[in-house]
Order: structure tokens, then C-alpha cells, then sequence
């Protein structure tokens, strides 16, 4: 789509009757002149979102031959990057396909992802798939049950085909693991594609998925997304439910997408309260499926940097990041420098405090056992044994500090609307490292001091997306964080689109193994 084709969308919302979860009913205006009836592979699995949910409730595809073209699309694809595992056979999507097409010749539709092909991050459950987590420990592990956002996707007409791999445990920003190895870079084929959400992130640049949902404590919805050139959004924590919530609002599960709007229409489907999980927000999602258009002329825009030279960043970055900053004032934006009054080292070791503590709560029977230890990775280990000496007042102190830089942010939005920073601290490195040693001739001390630059966004509690910042000169992807105020997911959102609509990046430049 382009900014003199915009695409006008109507939907009528209805709620499932468990309260679970939001589905819509979409109409949208005309599909690119290139479709039509029995289209190609390539046409179907390039559909926006919104574009395939309109393709398929007007009828001009069936849900069979979108499950037949992503499905092949997939074989096709996917053995080059390894986005997407645990895929389910043909036979049954096929048949779960069929079952779609038979209820909407009945006039029913499931929701405005109905007859979607959706892979669930391999963190989450997915009824009947595997959750490995990316461990040895869990490579059989079959899920029972769907987690909350899953069984909001599933309620909203998505068919289950697979999981996207992830690193294991979702510990660290590389996705690979020993189960399934790595996944890499759409754009090269042998770099990074991030983490946690890698493969989610790949998936969705590739086009073997119309959406991805992904999930977030240290950058991973934002670090994959950068350096797969598309969107993933970290919610204001506790609008997107937790199944097992209390931790300090600090992982958050989220959407990603090829483009803002899609990135949205699926938060509008796994938004909202559930009573399962106590502290999930009490907000409606129907907010958004409104327009994403505003007027943003005069709104003022703080740049965050590097922190004042406390980051490392390799070189280009930052540079590349500078640039990009045009897009705001194209869209009427003012964008200054703005440095806040904290200390960073001290909110660096802030978060290892909260770090250790989430993991050591998790993992700590894996290392009590001397059996599952073994297949622990030294990450974990080192994350664990992080833990095991923390005392309630080191937790205590790290939330007082938590709460001094929420009021240094709460001092910043007192003179800017949004606060925006780099997405990564290097482009997507070699796939063959486990993480990087070194930034701009700094060391790195931790296997996660290289993406430091996303902790700021976690532990300020407020909406942060991460938007395509353009390529380096190696011709790979970076991107930009901006970060509204809390609770304020749909404002973050519609800046994000305006952003979208001035640069375009994800919607023009797509990895060139999709044209051969």
C-alpha cells in the first residue's frame, strides 16, 4: 500500500462469549491490481494481513489455497533460515483449511483471522505442538493447553501450523538452540536474526507468516524486529494477558508484523483483561482497530542517543539511526537531543538484579538437578547462580531505583510527547558466535551487555515499538525504539504508522530471496 492508497477499513467487533478475546469481521477496499481469483503463490503469501482477511471473507481465495501457498512457500523457504519448526503435516492444515472454507459458505467466519496460517513462538503453548523452549530438557514437550494470547489467536479463526524458533529459553538476543539450531537473517542468510522472537521476526520478513505474536523482557519483540526490517510492539505491560503474571510487569507478550497495521489489528485480538491473569489491564481492544491517521505536526520528539557516549555502538548505527530521524520531521514532528538526569550504570545493574531473580525463579529446579543441569546452557547457569545469593532487600532496592527512573522519564514526557533511541547497538553479526564480545572496542562483560540499549524501554513500564530505521552499508537492517507514555500503546502505535508512511522501509525493501 502506498500513502495515495490507503487502505479504509470497517469492521464490526463481536466478543467471544468466554471474554477470552476479541475477534473482527473485516472489509477492506480494493486488493492490489495483481489479484485475482486463483492467484499465485507469490501474490497470496505478499497479502497484507488486513489484504488476505479481505481476500478471504469476500471469497476471491479459499482458506485451502492460502494453506496450500504458504505451505509451499514454506518448503520452499523456510530450510534456508529456520524460522519457523515443529511444523504440523500437510494433511491436517489442509483439512483444518477445508473446515474454514465450509463455514464461511454457511456465512460464519471465525474472525478476521479466519483461515490464517499462524506459527506460535516456541515459548508459548500451543495446544498439540511443542513447547521446547529451545532445551533438550523440554524436546518432548507437548503442550495441553493454548496460552492465553494463543487461544485468542486461535478463537480469532487462525489455524496453528508450527512454532518459530527461538534461542534457548529465550535467553539472550540470537535465536539458536540444540534442539533446532539457528535461524538466521532473511537479508544475507547468515547473520543474526535476533532474538528472543528470531524466528518470528524472519518469519514475518520472509512472508511464511501473515502475523507473529512474539513476547519481550529484554528487547524481544524490538532487537528481531530491527534486524529483520519489519515491526514488533512491547505493550504498556498487563494489556496483553500473562498466563502466570506477578513478575514484577517485566516480560510482556506482544505483536509483530510486516507493517504497522497489522502489527496493530492483531494486538486488538490478544489485548484485553483476562481473569486469569489478575494484574492484565481492564482496557478495550476495540481501540485498535480505529484509524491509525493523525496530524502530528508540532509534536516534539526527544532523541535519546547513545546516552550521552555511555553506549557503545558499532560504527554506522548510530549514524544510520540520526538519518532516519528525518522520517519524524517529515511527518511535522520537532525532534531535539535529550539527556536524561540518571545514572545509566546504575540502571544496568538494576536490571541484573531483576534478571537473575526472573530466571533463578524459573530455572532453579533445572539446576538443583544434577541431570537437567548438564543440558543447561552457561547462560542460564550464569543467570541462576546470579540468583541464588539474592537477598529480598537487593529486589527491594532494585524496585526503589526502578521507581526513581520511571521519574526521570515522567520528567522527560514533561517537555516531549515521545522519546525515541536506537533498536540495536550492532547490525546483525555472524549467526556462528554465540553473542558480541566486543562493541566499538568496549568489551562486553555479560552475554547480554551488547543490547543494553533496550532495558531503558522494559523497565520503564510504558508502550515501546520498534520501527525500521533502513540498512547499513553491509545492507542489513536497523531500527528505531520509540517510547510513548504509559498506557499510551494506541498514540505509540499511530506514531509508528505516520513514521511508517514517511520512510517506508518494511513496505518497499524486502529480502531478495522472496524475487528469485
Amino acid at each position: 500500500m502506498n500513502k495515495n492508497n490507503k487502505t479504509e477499513i470497517t469492521r464490526r467487533h463481536f466478543l467471544q462469549q468466554s471474554g477470552a478475546s476479541l475477534a473482527s469481521v473485516v472489509t477492506l477496499s480494493a486488493l492490489p491490481h495483481s489479484f485475482v481469483y486463483g492467484a499465485t503463490t507469490n501474490n497470496i503469501v505478499s497479502l497484507t494481513a488486513l489484504e488476505l482477511s479481505k481476500a478471504i471473507h469476500k471469497r476471491d481465495v479459499s482458506c485451502v489455497e492460502v494453506m496450500s501457498s504458504y505451505l509451499g512457500h514454506i518448503r520452499k523457504i523456510n530450510p534456508s533460515f529456520n524460522a519457523i519448526v515443529s511444523l504440523a503435516d500437510n494433511e491436517s492444515l489442509l483439512r483444518e483449511a477445508k473446515q474454514c472454507d465450509k463455514e464461511l459458505l454457511k456465512g460464519v467466519s471465525r474472525g478476521w483471522m479466519h483461515g490464517f496460517p499462524h506459527a506460535v513462538k516456541d515459548l508459548a503453548d500451543a495446544k498439540g505442538f511443542l513447547t521446547s523452549l529451545g532445551s533438550p530438557i523440554f524436546k518432548d514437550n507437548m503442550a495441553m493447553t493454548d496460552t492465553i494470547h494463543v487461544e485468542r489467536i486461535k478463537n480469532a479463526g487462525a489455524i496453528i501450523i508450527g512454532k518459530t524458533n527461538v534461542p534457548e529459553f529465550g535467553l539472550g538476543s540470537h535465536t539458536y538452540n540444540p534442539v533446532f539450531g539457528p535461524t538466521l537473517n532473511p537479508y544475507d542468510g547468515k547473520s543474526s536474526a535476533g532474538g528472543s522472537s528470531g524466528g518470528a521476526a524472519a518469519a514475518l520478513a520472509l512472508q511464511m507468516t501473515p502475523v507473529a505474536d512474539g513476547s519481550d523482557l529484554m528487547g524481544s519483540l524490538r532487537n528481531p524486529a530491527a534486524f529483520n526490517n519489519v515491526i514488533g510492539f512491547r505493550p504498556t505491560p498487563g494489556l496483553v494477558p500473562l498466563s502466570d503474571s506477578f513478575k514484577e510487569e517485566l516480560p510482556c507478550n506482544g505483536p509483530m508484523g510486516r507493517n504497522v497495521q497489522d502489527t496493530t489489528m492483531l494486538l486488538s485480538t490478544i489485548a484485553g483483561h483476562h481473569p486469569a491473569s489478575p494484574s492484565s489491564l481492564n482496557s478495550d481492544p476495540t481501540e485498535f482497530t480505529l484509524p491509525l491517521d493523525k496530524d502530528f505536526k508540532g509534536t516534539k520528539i526527544g532523541w535519546l542517543g547513545d546516552f550521552n557516549g555511555y553506549l557503545p555502538m558499532e560504527n554506522g548505527v548510530l549514524q544510520l539511526c540520526e538519518k532516519a530521524l528525518q522520517g519524524f520531521r517529515d511527518v511535522g514532528a520537532v525532534v531535539d537531543p535529550v539527556t536524561l538526569d540518571y545514572s545509566m550504570a546504575e540502571l544496568w545493574q538494576t536490571w541484573l538484579t531483576f534478571r537473575h531473580w526472573l530466571v533463578r525463579a524459573r530455572a532453579l529446579p533445572l539446576y538443583d538437578n544434577p541431570a537437567t543441569r548438564a543440558l543447561l546452557k552457561p547462560e542460564a547457569i550464569w543467570e541462576i547462580e546470579g540468583g541464588v545469593n539474592l537477598t529480598a532487600d537487593a529486589v527491594s532496592q532494585a524496585s526503589a531505583a526502578r521507581a526513581r527512573w520511571y521519574a526521570a522519564l515522567l520528567k522527560a514526557f514533561n517537555t516531549h510527547d515521545y522519546l525515541v533511541l536506537p533498536t540495536a547497538q550492532v547490525f546483525p553479526f555472524d549467526a556462528s558466535i554465540h553473542w558480541p564480545k566486543q562493541i566499538a572496542g568496549r568489551e562486553m562483560d555479560t552475554y547480554h551487555r551488547w543490547m543494553e540499549v533496550v532495558i531503558p524501554g522494559t523497565l520503564s513500564g510504558c508502550p515501546v515499538v520498534n520501527v525500521p530505521a533502513g540498512f547499513g552499508d553491509n545492507g542489513l537492517p536497523m531500527g528505531l525504539q520509540i517510547i510513548g507514555k504509559r498506557y499510551a500503546d494506541f498514540p505509540v502505535l499511530q506514531m509508528a504508522y505516520a513514521y511508517e508512511q514517511a520512510t517506508r522501509w518494511n513496505l518497499d525493501k524486502h529480502p531478495s530471496v522472496l524475487s528469485s
